[in-house]
């Protein structure tokens, strides 16, 4: 599944097509993908005019003139084209500008997802109503997560996951930051202290933003919006690497817990 630095990806990819740009025509071709196109899809966004792109957590956001946000999840294996030379027959949603651009949101499992929600609503929309902060943003620091960490005993790994927590984060990247900050996935959350947490911020950040400057990490589907790959996986430390040798001289290993894989090493992350 796409996460966050891939759809960061793609929002910058179709920035310098759609930011700007007026909507010449939408065309959802199915009437649905997790859940049915919005009804009023075609007639609140034919004719505005893409005022800017964002994210919120997993979500890209096209922001209009009409005060009305079209939100797009990619689910499993969703990903934007830009002018593509013929449709697809997973092209499920089609947006043409009037300067003659052309984008298609491709998603063959169909488990991504287009809503529409007012602008200066958008924190009452149920995805994003009690997400934590952005990792990337001011309000995640070392003392909002000893905050929202005390007293708990689930470890730091799935607290991590937790969208309430930090919004965004998922399985590949808290994976890679555990590690970079040297701290044992296995560890409850809340007997991680202060110090360490200022070195776990500093890590999720750093592994977000190499993803984003990678282009994401191309496992399965995800491609970025002009067709390249992104290329993180090959820096992947721990992540796939079950077995491997660590920098350390120690192994990579693996566990299940949560229904996710979690790849560490017992050697360097002991903290």
């Amino acid at each position: 599944m796409p996460e966050l630095p891939e759809v960061e990806t793609t929002v910058r990819g179709l920035r310098p097509v759609l930011e700007g740009a007026r909507i010449a025509a939408i065309e959802p071709r199915r009437g649905d993908l997790r859940r049915p196109f919005p009804a009023d899809l075609r007639q609140a966004m034919t004719g505005a005019t893409i005022t800017s792109l964002g994210r919120r957590a997993k979500h890209g956001l096209l922001h209009t003139d009409r005060e009305q946000t079209m939100i797009f999840h990619l689910g499993m294996s969703g990903r934007w084209r830009v002018d593509p030379g013929e449709l697809l027959a997973h092209d499920h949603l089609v947006i043409e500008t009037t300067a003659g651009r052309r984008v298609t949101l491709n998603d063959p499992r169909r488990f991504g997802s287009v809503d529409l929600w007012r602008t200066d609503e958008l924190d009452a929309f149920p995805a994003f109503a009690g997400l934590g902060p952005e990792p990337l943003g001011p309000d995640l620091t070392a003392g909002w997560l000893k905050q929202a960490l005390t007293g708990r005993r689930a470890s730091i790994k799935i607290m991590l996951l937790d969208q309430r927590i930090v919004a965004g984060l998922g399985n590949i990247y808290v994976c890679e930051a555990l590690y970079m900050a040297r701290i044992s996935p296995k560890r409850a959350g809340g007997r991680i202290a202060l110090a360490r947490l200022e070195r776990l911020v500093e890590a999720i950040r750093a592994v977000l933003l190499s993803a984003i400057e990678a282009g994401g990490s191309s496992l399965r589907d995800y491609a970025r919006p002009d067709g390249e790959l992104g290329y993180f996986s090959k820096q992947f430390a721990v992540y796939g690497r079950e077995g491997q040798p660590c920098s350390c001289g120690g192994t990579v290993q693996r566990y299940a817990e949560g229904g996710r894989s979690t790849f560490w090493c017992p050697t360097c992350q002991r903290g």
